[in-house]
């Protein structure tokens, strides 16, 4: 009994919250929605493709530090990589299924960069360039464009041959800037598992400042994207959206840069917590005012 539950624990379902917002703001963007391809899609990847990989991870990693979402994770077995892979094929059955073809074959390509990331004859996580690309672009503009063909009438040409691509490219970009900040508590527990992580080669300054960097380009992105659009208000509204988080990062940086040891799990996760609240807030917003009230 203890295995199954500890099995389901670091699956860490609650964790998809955190990949929430690149749904939401590809379903606000898109045209012409399918109700029930928007929610086969967001069943797919929050509640089958995410908890997978973050299984698939756990059982490669045998966590025993802090990871996200879970302080304390319980140790992993063998029915927790059965179950990772359950969950893969369980996707790509109803992608392929109840979707279409080029959703699935997007999925796969997720499932198998996912892989590629924390297996332990690939193991890209010990890249610090390579891990960042892929994480930077699979669950930003990538899963963005998929979540578009999965859920609306577009295609990925159509996609490309839209002002699409400069939001998928902003939801790549806050990815990203995100991502070395997930990194920054785990340096020694990296390091113990032979992984060089970006966070360690930026060091605990340097990963704040890139992460400034990053978000200022998915800033300058957005900005240009809702101006083109003619909904300079959207860009007004996020920026009050992002306020709260805008005053922990500086908070935290400060904190940081005073004390190492400030670079801790609480208040990563901290700032991931109100990362999605404030982002998943804005990007449903915006689909009650493009999808539902239009």
């Amino acid at each position: 009994m203890n295995t199954i539950k500890n099995t389901l624990v670091l699956l860490r379902f609650p964790f998809s919250i955190y990949l929430l917002p690149v749904f939401l703001f590809a379903i606000s963007q898109a045209q012409g929605l399918n109700s029930t391809k928007t929610f086969l899609v967001f069943i797919i990847l929050h509640f089958l493709i995410y908890p997978a990989s973050n299984g698939y991870n756990s059982y490669m990693d045998q966590d025993t530090d802090s990871i996200g979402g879970l302080e304390s994770p319980p140790p992993s077995t063998r029915l927790l990589l059965y179950a990772s892979l359950t969950l893969d094929v369980l996707a790509i059955v109803l992608s392929l299924w109840l979707v279409n073809v080029t959703f699935t074959l997007m999925a796969i390509g997720y499932i198998l960069a996912s892989r590629a990331y924390s297996s332990r004859s690939i193991r890209l996580k010990k890249y610090p360039i390579i891990s960042f690309l892929v994480v930077f672009l699979f669950q930003g503009a990538f899963t963005f464009m998929m979540v578009i063909v999965g859920s609306s009438s577009l295609s990925l040409i159509e996609i490309f041959d839209s002002k699409l691509v400069f939001a998928a490219v902003a939801a790549s970009l806050m990815i990203g800037g995100g991502y070395p900040l997930t990194q920054i508590y785990q340096h020694q527990s990296d390091a113990d598992n032979g992984d060089r992580t970006l966070s360690m080669v930026l060091n605990y300054k340097g990963t704040f400042l890139f992460s400034i960097m990053l978000f200022g380009m998915a800033g300058i992105c957005l900005f240009a994207y809702f101006w083109d659009q003619q909904n300079i208000s959207h860009f007004l509204i996020f920026q009050l959206f992002s306020a709260p988080l805008l005053m922990w990062f500086v908070i935290w940086m400060r904190k940081v840069w005073k004390n190492n040891e400030a670079a801790n799990y609480r208040n990563t996760m901290r700032m991931n917590n109100i990362s999605a609240i404030c982002m998943n807030l804005f990007y449903g917003m915006l689909i009650v005012i493009n999808q539902i009230t239009i």
